[in-house]
C-alpha cells in the first residue's frame, strides 16, 4: 500500500469487494480468478467477457461455477453449456438465472433435466413459456407437482383443477392453501369445493371460498386442526354464537382472526388484545437456560411471540374504508389501519402524524405526503421502530434536504448521522469527518462516496470492521494504482 495507508486488516474480505468494484480493470479481474474466496464475486459480474467466462468454467470449480450459473447477464450460449454441466446444483442454479429471461430452447432442456431439484427451481420461474410451465403438473415428482401449484397462481383453469385432485395429499394441499408464493391467490373452481372441504389437506384453504352454513360452521368450529379454525374465525358469514366460541380459542392465531373482525363486539376485542398483552413472552425467553418448556409450551410461547408481531403489523381493509370511527382507537394497528384511507382532515392527519406509535406515524406519512414537510419527515425517521427487521426507513420515501442532510452529518445518533452521505455533494470537511466516525454502519455508508478522498478511502481499507473494508474496496474511485497493490499483498 502507500506510505500513509496500512495494509488492509482483512486483506480476503478486502478482495471480495474489489471483485464487486464496477471499475476493476479486465486484467484484475483475471487475476482474482486465483483467489478463491472472490471468485463468487466476480462470477457474478455482469462485464465478463467471453473469454473470461470461459476461463472459469475451464476452471471447474464448484462454487465459481455455481456462481457463474446464476449470473443474469450470462450470455444464453453459455446457459445452454451449463444447462449439460454434471452437477445438478449449477443446472440448478442455470434455472435461477433463466428466471431473469432466457429463450425456449433453454427452457426445454431444462425441462427434460433427470434431476428434480432442477424441474423444482422451473416450476417457480414466470418466465417460462405457458405450454412448457404446464406440463410440470404431470411430472413424476410430487414435489415438482406441489411447488407448481404454489408458485403459478393463475394458472389456465385445467392445470388448477389437475392439481387439486392430485393423488398426492401435499400437492393438493399447496394448490388449496392459505398461502401462495404469488399474488393474486387463486380461487378453486365452486364444484370442487365440497370435496376440498371435505379433504384434511385442503380444508384449510377451502374454507375461505364456501358458503357457510350453521352446520358447517359448527362442525370446522370443532376441527383439531388451527388452521382450520383460523380461517373459519375469519370467514364473513361467521355465526356470532360461534365467533365468541372463538374469541377463547386456545391458538393466539385463530384469537387474532376474530379480533380482526368487523363485527366482534368491543368488549370481546378488548379482552382478546388484552389476553395478547399479557401472553407476550419475556425478550430472553429462547436463550433463558432456566427456562424449563416442555414442546407444547414452547409451541404456545412462539405461536404467542408471532401473533404479537402480527397484531402490530395487522392492516384493516374495512377501517381503511371508514377511518374516522378508529383514529382514536386504543389499538394501533386500527389506527395505523385509518390512516391508510389517504383522505382524512387535516387535523386527523396531523394527530396522526405525532402518534406514539411509530408504524401509525409512518402509515400516515405514506399516505399523506402533501402534509409531510422536511421536519415531519426528519422526526419520523429518527423514531422508527419497525416490528421486523428491515432495510428501509422512512427517508427513503421521504429525501430529506441537503441542508438537513450536512446537519445530520454531526448528529449524536449513528442512525441518523448514516443519512448524511445521501448528499451527493456533500463538503469533503464532512466527508472526512465521517470517514472517521466511530460507528462503523456510519463509515460504511461514507465508503461509496463519490467526494470521498483518496487518501480517507484507502484508510477505509484498512478499517476494523471487514464490512467497511469491504465496501470501500468496492468504491469505483478507487485508483487502479491501489488495486494493483492489493493483489499484490495478497500474491495474485
Amino acid at each position: 500500500m502507500s506510505d500513509t495507508a496500512p495494509p488492509p486488516v482483512h486483506l480476503d474480505k478486502v478482495l471480495e469487494g474489489l471483485a464487486e468494484n464496477p471499475a476493476l480493470p479486465p486484467e484484475y479481474v483475471r487475476r482474482l480468478l486465483a483467489h478463491r474466496k472472490s471468485r463468487r464475486g466476480v462470477a457474478g459480474r455482469p462485464d465478463l467477457t467471453d473469454g473470461m467466462i470461459a476461463e472459469i468454467i475451464a476452471l471447474d470449480d464448484h462454487w465459481l461455477t455455481h456462481a457463474l450459473a446464476l449470473n443474469r447477464s450470462l450470455p444464453d450460449a453459455f446457459r445452454m453449456t451449463l444447462a449439460e454441466h454434471p452437477d445438478p446444483a449449477v443446472r440448478k442454479a442455470v434455472a435461477v438465472g433463466a428466471d431473469g429471461g432466457a429463450p425456449r430452447e433453454l427452457f426445454e432442456r431444462l425441462l427434460g433435466d433427470s434431476e428434480p431439484r432442477v424441474r423444482e427451481q422451473l416450476a417457480q420461474s414466470d418466465r417460462m413459456p405457458e405450454d412448457l410451465r404446464a406440463r410440470l403438473a404431470a411430472d413424476p415428482d410430487p414435489e415438482v407437482r406441489a411447488t407448481l401449484a404454489q408458485w403459478w397462481t393463475q394458472a389456465p383453469e385445467l392445470i388448477r383443477r389437475t392439481l387439486l385432485t392430485d393423488p398426492e395429499g401435499m400437492v393438493r394441499a399447496r394448490a388449496c392453501a392459505t398461502y401462495y408464493a404469488r399474488l393474486p391467490h387463486p380461487v378453486p373452481p365452486a364444484d370442487l369445493l365440497p370435496a376440498l372441504l371435505a379433504d384434511p389437506v385442503t380444508r384449510a384453504g377451502a374454507v375461505r371460498h364456501c358458503t357457510l352454513d350453521t352446520d358447517t360452521a359448527r362442525r370446522l368450529a370443532d376441527d383439531p386442526a388451527p388452521e382450520v379454525r383460523e380461517e373459519l374465525a375469519g370467514h364473513p358469514d361467521l355465526p356470532p354464537s360461534l365467533r365468541d366460541v372463538l374469541a377463547e380459542d386456545s391458538n393466539p392465531q385463530v384469537r387474532l382472526r376474530v379480533f380482526a373482525r368487523p363485527d366482534t363486539p368491543e368488549p370481546t376485542r378488548a379482552a382478546i388484545h388484552a389476553r395478547f398483552l399479557s401472553d407476550v413472552p419475556p425478550r430472553d425467553w429462547l436463550t433463558d437456560p432456566h427456562a424449563d418448556l416442555d414442546d407444547d409450551a414452547l409451541e404456545l410461547q412462539i405461536l404467542s411471540e408471532m401473533a404479537h408481531v402480527q397484531l402490530r403489523t395487522l392492516r384493516l381493509p374495512w377501517v381503511t374504508a371508514d377511518p374516522l370511527p378508529h383514529v382514536d382507537s386504543p389499538y394501533a394497528c386500527f389506527r395505523a389501519s385509518a390512516a391508510m384511507s389517504g383522505a382524512l382532515p387535516a387535523p386527523v392527519v396531523a394527530r396522526l402524524l405525532d402518534d406514539e406509535d411509530s408504524g401509525v406515524r409512518t402509515a400516515m406519512a405514506l399516505h399523506a405526503r402533501d402534509l409531510v414537510d422536511a421536519a415531519t419527515a426528519e422526526r419520523i425517521d429518527r423514531t422508527h421502530r419497525p416490528v421486523k427487521r428491515t432495510r428501509w426507513r422512512p427517508a427513503d420515501d421521504f429525501p430529506l434536504p441537503t441542508d438537513v442532510l450536512r446537519r445530520l452529518a454531526t448528529d449524536p445518533d449513528p442512525r441518523m448521522r448514516q443519512l448524511a452521505p445521501r448528499d451527493p455533494d456533500l463538503p469533503v470537511e464532512l466527508v472526512r469527518h465521517l470517514a472517521a466516525d466511530p460507528d462503523p454502519t456510519v463509515r460504511r455508508t461514507i465508503a461509496t462516496h463519490p467526494r470521498l478522498p483518496v487518501r480517507e478511502l484507502t484508510r477505509l481499507l484498512a478499517d476494523p470492521s471487514e464490512q467497511v473494508a469491504a465496501t470501500a474496496a468496492g468504491n469505483p474511485r478507487l485508483p487502479p494504482a491501489h488495486m494493483r497493490q492489493l493483489l499484490a499483498l495478497a500474491g495474485l
